[in-house]
């Protein structure tokens, strides 16, 4: 393996592991409607995938619904929260 191939291994390696999942949990307050709207809204799902990932939080009790780095997770685990979800980055 040559040095650049070792170097271009190891820079996805390092993007990979800083990668963090958002993940919603179930809870008895919200309503499907408003988890599905502030999906799409928050963070930009379509109406489909939205629905599947209410669903799941639904009857597994969480879901991840986004990935990526801290940052770009940060905001959008905040405004879940302040509509009144449960949510956190792991």
């Amino acid at each position: 393996m040559s040095q650049v191939e070792t170097a271009f291994d190891e820079l996805v390696i390092d993007q990979v592991v800083d990668q963090k999942n958002l993940v919603v949990f179930n809870d008895e307050v919200n309503t499907f409607d408003h988890v599905i709207e502030s999906l799409i809204k928050v963070c930009k799902h379509d109406p489909i995938q939205a629905e599947q990932c209410t669903w799941l939080v639904h009857y597994k009790g969480k879901c991840q619904v986004k990935r990526g780095d801290y940052e770009l997770l940060e905001g959008m685990c905040t405004a879940l929260l302040n509509r009144g979800i449960t949510a956190e980055i792991q």
